[in-house]
């Protein structure tokens, strides 16, 4: 696993400043045996998002109004558990908003233009529905229960 540290790259040439980020430490439940009382392996990394200037205007724009159910006065916070080191968490934590802050500020789909229907479909949408009637209506006649 190659370790990651410094700015931590959304796309293309944007990325992340360490300087930006900000880190909390606590106990973590899950994994750790005698270990896991004695160390603060969950990690949560804290990003003011509507405060950055790392990110364009415009994705910064999209990232807000996408994450508005997310964020805290402005800030996103990710949550890492699942490693038993700290450094592996906070590797996960890092990549997670990353790829958060890059799905949330990508451009919006192109719009679905709308197109005829094909014949064959309509076609094969009607032959299935005179069979399916035929199959009905072959039960009611001739059931032979007298």
């Amino acid at each position: 696993m190659e370790r990651m540290s410094g700015p931590y790259v959304i796309r293309g040439s944007v990325s992340l400043p360490e300087s930006e980020l900000r880190w909390r430490f606590s106990r973590s439940s899950g994994p750790g045996g005698q270990h896991v009382n004695t160390s603060d392996t969950q990690v949560e990394v804290l990003f003011d998002l509507a405060a950055t200037r790392a990110l364009p205007e415009v994705w910064k724009e999209r990232a807000l109004d996408r994450l508005a159910g997310r964020l805290t006065g402005g800030v996103l916070s990710v949550r890492a558990t699942e490693h038993r080191s700290q450094w592996r968490n906070r590797e996960t934590a890092a990549r997670r908003l990353a790829g958060l802050l890059a799905e949330a500020s990508a451009p919006p789909p192109a719009a679905r233009r709308a197109r005829r229907v094909p014949r064959g479909v309509t076609e094969r949408r009607l032959a299935d529905k005179r069979r399916r009637a035929d199959l009905k209506r072959g039960r009611s006649r001739n059931q032979g229960w007298d």
